[in-house]
């Protein structure tokens, strides 16, 4: 203890007469009233954290301490923790005027963490709100330049340049921005009416189309099917008695149907030979 509380003391920075005095008496006292007073000057950090160190108001040289234990001089010694996990946080949904007069309701969410513990605490008072604020603002400059097709369809791309604004900006505050994502564009009903209208009637005109191109098809093959049959009376018969048959199996019904005519022709033409053959004996 004795030895880390040495070079604790080594490591100050310089403080003036009044200063050293002052460290001097609290070594002292810390001296004289151990072991009780390494309760007092023995402190611990996570592997996650760091603790920045001020003495007399002033930083510590050497910066951050930990992790691990490090040793404080109670009275002219404070300092701060500071986490160095990432962190996120919920943009809240902000009204943003697209850039082709679009209102829209846009929230994201942000990764950060402390890249710096001491530039963190000195340089700013509240890392963590400031970067907050600077992520609001952020969204709505660079979504104000967007239109409403960009917003819905370059998320990606909106998020990579949010991310890489918001990291630049906060450098000098000691906070590393790992990753933006915009969680969701929100329009209003008017519009989301009015998209949904405008989808419908293309997904009606496509599925007009379709049917179109369908029974085009089907009236070329029926017209190429025409074209076989006709070129063959036995195959229309055929097909008719095919259709007879269909007709008559779906109900069980009398069905009347007219004599055909091959038959009768057939008919009259034996009459007609047999009449002339009669004539000619």
């Amino acid at each position: 203890l004795i030895h880390q509380l040495f070079i604790s003391a080594t490591v100050a920075v310089d403080f003036g007469i009044c200063g050293w005095l002052l460290t001097i008496l609290s070594y002292f006292i810390v001296f004289i009233t151990l072991p009780f007073s390494a309760c007092a000057c023995i402190k611990v950090v996570q592997e996650y954290e760091r603790a920045v160190v001020f003495r007399l108001g002033r930083l510590m040289a050497g910066g951050t301490r930990g992790p691990g234990i490090f040793f404080i001089i109670p009275c002219i010694d404070s300092y701060r923790k500071v986490d160095l996990r990432v962190v996120s946080f919920d943009v809240p949904p902000q009204e943003i005027l697209s850039k082709d007069s679009v209102t829209v309701a846009v929230d994201a969410v942000v990764y950060f963490r402390i890249s710096n513990a001491t530039i963190s605490v000195v340089n700013v008072e509240d890392a963590s709100r400031s970067t907050k604020l600077l992520a609001q603002t952020t969204l709505r400059n660079i979504l104000g330049t967007r239109t409403l097709a960009e917003m819905l369809s370059d998320r990606e791309a909106i998020s990579l340049q949010m991310q890489a604004t918001l990291d630049e900006a906060t450098d000098p505050w000691g906070v590393k921005v790992e990753r933006v994502e915009i969680k969701d564009v929100r329009l209003p009903m008017q519009l989301q009416r009015a998209m949904a209208a405008e989808a419908e009637a293309a997904r009606d005109a496509r599925a007009r189309v379709i049917a179109a191109e369908g029974e085009q098809n089907a009236s070329h093959a029926l017209s190429e099917a025409a074209a076989v049959i006709a070129e063959s009376p036995s195959a229309i018969q055929l097909r008719y008695l095919q259709t007879l048959n269909s007709i008559s199996a779906e109900k069980n019904s009398t069905i009347i149907f007219p004599f055909p005519m091959e038959l009768i022709r057939s008919l009259r033409c034996f009459i007609t030979f047999l009449c002339y053959y009669v004539n000619v004996v």
